[in-house]
């Protein structure tokens, strides 16, 4: 059976892309692939299936894709069940406690208030803290909690740090760094043992 690896869309998958040419992994149907989803790459009996950042997630661990590239970041808010095999050194960013000041977010008496799209790894980092807080979770542009006055901080990831700084914001405390992953399956690292060896071979070779 063919190697089945779930890759997250965008500029992941352009970096990923890059990377199978470098291995010599015929891409032409990746380059070309209008809007499909499911795309072989027929020398080397794999199959790539292209998806959200959290899906390559649930497709690894479910089975349905035996490998996923994905960003540490959403291994760190959505992953439990599966091998964390690689880090591929492309798409770093780093998560960050974020506020208008430090004492926005450290100072007082009153429960502060974090918006984030990551909850799980807010609380993961105030709780290593052992600070009380409240989490409030939001899907769009997260800068703009503590400018509304909704939240005291943030919790977000940073790339270059560009728009929290044009937003009157500023970076608290760097949390943890965040950079593209090979995630395997837990039941094919031991069914399909073989080809995934000769994948990591090849990714090993020309990273």
């Amino acid at each position: 059976m063919s190697l089945r690896i779930a890759l997250t869309k965008g500029r992941l998958e352009k970096n990923t892309v890059e990377l199978f040419k470098r291995c010599g992994f015929d891409v032409n149907e990746l380059e070309n692939k209008g809007r499909k989803l499911f795309i072989p790459v027929p020398n080397f009996d794999l199959e790539v299936v292209l998806a959200k950042s959290p899906d390559v997630i649930t497709y690894v661990e479910r089975g349905v894709c035996d490998m996923g590239i994905v960003g540490k970041d959403t291994i760190m808010e959505h992953g439990k069940q599966l091998y964390e095999i690689m880090d591929l050194g492309f798409g770093k960013c780093r998560f960050a406690l974020i506020a208008k000041n430090a004492e926005a977010v450290c100072g007082g008496y009153k429960k502060k208030i974090i918006a984030t799209k990551y909850p799980k790894v807010a609380k993961d980092y105030f709780d290593s803290k052992n600070i009380d807080i409240e989490i409030i979770k939001i899907d769009g542009s997260v800068e703009l909690a503590p400018l509304l006055g909704l939240s005291d901080g943030i919790v977000d990831i940073v790339e270059t740090g560009t728009t929290i700084k044009e937003n009157g914001l500023s970076i608290i405390e760097e949390i943890a760094p965040s950079s593209a992953r090979l995630i395997v399956n837990v039941a094919s690292m031991k069914m399909k043992k073989d080809k995934i060896d000769a994948f990591l071979a090849a990714i090993k070779e020309n990273l």
